[in-house]
C-alpha cells in the first residue's frame, strides 16, 4: 500500500515536471509549483518567495485553505506583506527567520512543531494564529536552487494533513525528499523562465533602439518607425474581434500578433543606410544647403543687370536727342523688376515641391532658366544650369527619380538585413510582414512587384499604416500634415487605383481606426469631420 502511494507521487511529481516545463505565464508557473508541492504533502498551507536582486525575499503566492487565503498569482490579489530581509543592517545573515535561514545555509528545515522550536522567531506565526484562530505547527522551509547552483527562492509549507484522521501531521522525509525534487525542478524551469524572457527583453530593446536610431537620424521622420507600430496592430487587433465582413473569421495567436509587432517596429530598419541628404531633403534644390538661396542672388544680380542695360539705352537715347517721358520710363523699370519678383516667387515656391506639379509650371521653369546674365567672368550665361532644372521641375515631392531610388532601396535592404538573421520559427514570417509595406495590390510596388494574392493579410495591413502615417505626419519636409479627411480622401483614391487592400481599407473606415489613432498622436486641428459617404470607393 504505501509502495502505491510513493509510486503515485513520483507519478504525480512527474506530471507537474511536465507541466513546469510547459507554462510561460510566470504568474502561472508559479502556482503550478506551490499547488504542486501542496498536493504531494496534503499540506494546508504554503507560501512562495522569491529572492530580489536587493537580498530579500518577495512574496509571490500564498495559499491557505482552511482559511480560504490566495493571494498573489493569477488572483489578482497583492500580498500586503513586507519582503524578509536576508541580511540583517550590518550585514549579519537573517538566520532569525526560516525561510531566510534557509536561503543562508542553503539546506532545507523541517519543523515538526513551530511552537515548541527554538532558535527561530515565529513571534509574526503566533500573532497571525492570535487573529484568525489558526494553529501554525509544521512547517517545511525547502530553497529553490538552480543547475548553476544558485537560489532564487524559497518554498515553504505549512501543516501537513493526514488524509485518514485529518490531524495535523510532521511532514515526512519521503515528503521532504519530494517536495527537495520539485524545487530543484521548479528553479530550473523559473530560470529558463527568466533568461528566455531576459533575451526577448533583450531583443526588444535592441528593436526599438533600431527604429529610434532611424527616428532620431532623420528629424523629418522622426516618430515614424514607432508610429507605425501602432497603427498596425490597432489594425490587427480590429480585424482580430470584427464580426462583419471579410475578417469576421480572421484570428492571429498572441505569437503571431508579437511576430506582427516585431516586423512592424523593424519595417525601416533598412534606412541606417539612406544618407541623410536624401532622407532630410527638404526642397528640391537642396544638396548640403539649399540652393534656392544662390538663385535668389542671381534674381537680384539679374535685375540690377537688366535695369542697367535699359538705363545704359535709355542715356543713349538721351544722348542722341530724344525726349523722354519720366513716368513712362519708372514704369518700364518697375515692369523689370516686378517680373522677376514674380518668376522668384514662383521657383521659391516649387522648391518646396507638392503632391504633382503641373507641365505648364515644369515649362516655365525651363523658359526662366534660359534667361541670361553675365557671370562674374564676364561671360553670358543661362540663368538655370540643367542640375537646378532638372530638379526644380520633379513633378512629385522632392526628390529626383535617383533620389527616390536611393529612398526605395531602403526597403531591399531591410529585405536583406531581415532575411540574413536566424529566426525561431515563431517569427520566421517577420522579413515577409516587414519588407511588403511598399507593395501594391495590382503587383506595381516595389521591391518584388508582388500582387494581392501574393501578399499575407498582415503585410497588407502594415502598407496601409504606412501610408496613413506618412500622409498625416506632421514632421516631413516636403509637405504639410494632411486632415483626416483629406488623408481618407487620398486612400480611398489608392483603393480604387488597387493600389492598397480594399478589404484592409474598409475595416480601416468601419471600424474608425483613423480616428482610435489620431486621438492619440494627431494635432487637434488635423482631427476634422469625416464623411464616410464622401470617401472615394467606400461603401457602408
Amino acid at each position: 500500500m504505501q509502495s502505491l502511494e510513493l509510486l503515485n507521487q513520483l507519478e504525480r511529481l512527474n506530471s507537474i515536471g511536465v507541466a513546469l516545463s510547459a507554462e510561460h505565464d510566470n504568474n502561472r508557473l508559479l502556482e503550478v509549483i506551490l499547488l504542486g508541492a501542496k498536493e504531494l504533502t496534503n499540506a494546508d498551507g504554503g507560501t512562495l518567495y522569491s529572492v530580489t536582486d536587493d537580498a530579500k525575499l518577495k512574496f509571490e503566492i500564498m495559499r491557505t485553505q482552511s482559511l480560504n487565503i490566495a493571494m498573489g498569482g493569477t488572483t489578482g490579489k497583492e500580498i500586503p506583506f513586507p519582503s524578509l530581509p536576508i541580511y540583517l543592517a550590518e550585514g549579519k545573515p537573517n538566520t532569525n527567520m526560516v525561510a531566510a535561514y534557509s536561503v543562508v545555509n542553503a539546506k532545507t528545515v523541517n519543523i515538526q512543531d513551530a511552537y515548541l522550536t527554538e532558535g527561530f522567531d515565529f513571534s509574526g506565526t503566533r500573532k497571525f494564529d492570535e487573529n484568525t484562530g489558526y494553529r501554525s505547527k509544521s512547517f517545511l522551509t525547502v530553497p529553490m536552487k538552480n543547475h548553476e547552483n544558485e537560489i532564487i527562492g524559497v518554498l515553504q509549507l505549512i501543516n501537513a494533513i493526514d488524509p485518514l484522521t485529518n490531524e495535523i501531521i510532521a511532514f515526512s522525509e519521503s515528503h521532504q525528499r519530494l517536495v527537495e525534487s520539485l524545487a530543484s525542478q521548479a528553479a530550473v524551469a523559473l530560470t529558463n523562465h527568466n533568461l528566455i524572457n531576459g533575451l526577448k527583453d533583450l531583443f526588444e530593446s535592441f528593436i526599438k533602439l533600431i527604429a529610434d536610431a532611424i527616428d532620431e537620424k532623420s528629424p523629418y521622420t522622426g516618430g515614424h518607425c514607432q508610429r507605425v507600430p501602432e497603427l498596425t496592430m490597432m489594425l490587427a487587433e480590429a480585424a482580430i474581434k470584427t464580426n462583419v465582413g471579410p475578417f469576421k473569421n480572421f484570428t492571429m495567436t498572441e505569437k503571431e500578433v508579437y511576430e506582427l509587432k516585431i516586423a512592424a517596429w523593424l519595417h525601416d530598419c533598412g534606412k541606417v543606410t539612406t544618407p541623410e541628404s536624401v532622407m532630410d531633403k527638404a526642397t528640391k534644390l537642396e544638396t548640403i544647403f539649399d540652393r534656392i538661396h544662390l538663385i535668389d542672388h542671381r534674381f537680384e544680380l539679374l535685375k540690377t543687370q537688366r535695369e542697367n542695360a535699359h538705363l545704359r539705352k535709355v542715356l543713349k537715347a538721351v544722348q542722341s536727342g530724344k525726349s523722354l517721358n519720366d513716368k513712362h520710363l519708372e514704369q518700364e523699370l518697375r515692369t523689370i523688376r516686378s517680373q522677376l519678383d514674380v518668376d522668384k516667387n514662383f521657383i521659391r515656391r516649387v522648391n518646396f515641391g507638392s503632391e504633382a506639379m503641373s507641365p505648364e509650371d515644369q515649362q516655365r521653369v525651363k523658359d526662366i532658366a534660359n534667361y541670361e546674365y553675365t557671370s562674374d567672368s564676364g561671360h553670358m550665361a543661362k540663368f538655370l544650369s540643367e542640375n537646378e532644372v532638372y530638379n526644380l521641375t520633379i513633378a512629385r515631392g522632392t526628390l529626383t527619380p535617383e533620389e527616390r531610388m536611393v529612398i526605395n532601396n531602403h526597403i531591399v535592404v531591410t529585405i536583406n538585413m531581415l532575411e540574413s538573421l536566424s529566426y525561431p520559427k515563431d517569427l520566421r514570417r517577420v522579413p515577409e510582414y516587414a519588407g511588403g509595406h511598399h507593395e501594391r495590390m495590382d503587383g506595381k510596388g516595389y521591391p518584388k512587384g508582388l500582387t494581392r494574392e501574393q501578399m499575407s493579410i498582415p503585410a497588407r495591413m502594415m502598407g496601409v499604416a504606412d501610408i496613413f502615417e506618412a500622409l498625416t505626419s506632421k514632421d516631413r519636409p516636403y509637405k504639410k500634415a494632411k486632415t483626416l479627411s483629406e488623408t481618407l480622401n487620398i486612400l480611398g483614391k489608392m483603393r480604387l487605383d488597387n493600389h492598397i487592400d480594399p478589404d484592409v481599407f474598409d475595416l480601416f473606415i468601419r471600424e474608425k481606426i483613423y480616428l482610435q489613432y489620431a486621438d492619440k498622436f494627431l494635432e487637434s486641428e488635423q482631427i476634422d469631420a469625416v464623411d464616410h459617404a464622401s470617401i472615394p470607393g467606400y461603401k457602408e
